[in-house]
């Protein structure tokens, strides 16, 4: 799955524009079956079964900026498009998705010219601003950039030691990457029930694709396949996180201290159970934190049972987030066996 996550993570779709990593998935199931986009613009995989329905969900949307002000003399102002820990910006390079997409670079004041009280603070995201070479604002007009135009981080994903791979947006390329992978087995196997692969829009703020597209499908069942945080690196506790990178899918109990998804009883045993039959070692995760698509399906229509299926990766939500390859393939080895066995459980 490397080579096809290396095509996810470089491609640029932030919350609301996910349009040029969605032609990627298109490009790969293609050939699978049929394809729709809805109103919204996830698009919908199905392959159509016996009962009970199944939907599997990742987010195609990576956090990100947008254009709120162009100075006179050519420098951008921005808005966070999603949740970003602001010191992570500063001097990133980024490219502006105008018409003719453009490099720029995130900027603010030099620490040279700072009061020493300021050089103690972080820079403020509202404090910072984009350089991309233009010498006034009808410069940048003439190069197609305009108020709402999108922005994005500009990096490649690249291979460490040990089977690990570091990357922007892994949260949630990561999981779309399984599921195109999960759904090829599915589609070339005898699997009976029916099951929805759903690539979802704006989950990133606020969970959106995945509220209308479990609302029309209305499934038996689901699962959300995303990253979640690990707590094997310097600077966080394992009462923070006990995950680790590189043992194995992450089968959630609770995220966001319950305010997002306490997974479903049945759909709990049910993953678990399957996990121990096929001999995959997993990890359990109860998080104060974020949450996921499972939380927006689980309270749609009459309420849809729900978990999360994830990947425990360091440093979420920056440009340099990493996890492990051997993670992502036993987790799409969880995904096939799981829905295999649906029709036991639901």
């Amino acid at each position: 799955m490397r080579d096809l996550l290396q095509r996810l993570s470089d491609a640029h779709g932030i919350s609301g524009y996910e349009g040029s990593v969605r032609a990627i998935v298109e490009h790969e199931l293609a050939p699978y079956g049929d394809l729709r986009v809805d109103a919204p613009g996830n698009l919908i995989f199905t392959k159509k079964g016996a009962s009970p329905s199944v939907m599997l969900a990742a987010h195609l949307d990576e956090i990100g900026l947008a254009v709120k002000h162009i100075d006179d003399e050519g420098f951008l102002r921005f808005v966070k498009v999603g949740g970003w820990f602001d010191q992570t910006l500063l001097n990133q390079r980024v490219v502006v998705h105008s018409k003719k997409p453009c490099t720029g670079v995130i900027g603010s004041k030099p620490p040279h010219v700072m009061k020493e009280e300021d050089k103690k603070k972080p820079v403020d995201a509202k404090d910072m601003f984009i350089d991309v070479g233009a010498s006034s604002a009808e410069d940048a007009a003439e190069m197609g950039i305009e108020v709402g135009t999108a922005i994005s981080i500009d990096r490649n994903l690249v291979l460490l030691a040990n089977d690990r791979i570091t990357g922007k947006a892994l949260d949630d390329r990561a999981g779309v990457a399984l599921l195109i992978e999960a759904m090829k087995r599915i589609s070339e196997s005898d699997i009976e029930p029916t099951v929805h692969a759903v690539f979802t829009v704006q989950e990133e703020v606020g969970l959106k694709g995945a509220r209308t597209s479990a609302f029309g499908l209305n499934p038996d069942v689901a699962i959300a396949l995303d990253v979640c945080v690990s707590g094997d690196h310097p600077g966080i506790t394992k009462t923070e996180s006990a995950m680790a990178v590189g043992k194995g899918p992450v089968i959630t109990v609770m995220d966001a201290g319950g305010r997002g998804v306490i997974t479903h009883p049945l759909v709990l045993e049910w993953l678990r159970k399957t996990a121990d039959e096929n001999k995959i070692t997993y990890q359990l995760d109860v998080s104060d934190g974020g949450t996921t698509d499972a939380t927006a399906i689980s309270l749609t229509r009459e309420g849809i049972p729900s978990g999360v299926l994830s990947m425990a990766t360091r440093y979420i939500h920056s440009p340099v987030e990493v996890l492990s390859l051997e993670d992502m393939r036993l987790c799409a080895d969880l995904i096939v066996h799981a829905v295999g066995s649906a029709g036991k459980w639901f």
